[in-house]
């Protein structure tokens, strides 16, 4: 797993396993999604990028299978405020 801290407006931090090919993002507005299917080189020209926010607009976002980070969204606000039917999903 590799990770780099971002000098962005944007993004926050990415994160890249090589095993499987998942881009991980965290935005500044603190959620995160994995991105499938990504090549390791994507990664790196983010890392390198002079805007990582427009390179991954433009190379990543509805590019690649993308899903929330499934933690994250079971402790967003107002998760406690659910009916319990909601929650059990």
């Amino acid at each position: 797993m590799r990770a780099k801290r971002l000098n962005s407006s944007m993004i926050d931090r990415i994160a890249f396993d090589d095993l499987n090919g998942t881009l991980a993002v965290r935005f500044r507005n603190g959620r995160r999604y994995f991105y499938s299917g990504v090549p390791a080189d994507m990664f790196d020209a983010m890392c390198t990028a002079v805007s990582p926010g427009r390179y991954f607009n433009a190379n990543v976002r509805g590019r690649f299978a993308c899903r929330p980070d499934p933690v994250q969204a079971r402790f967003r606000p107002g998760f406690e405020d659910q009916p319990p039917a909601a929650l059990s999903r």
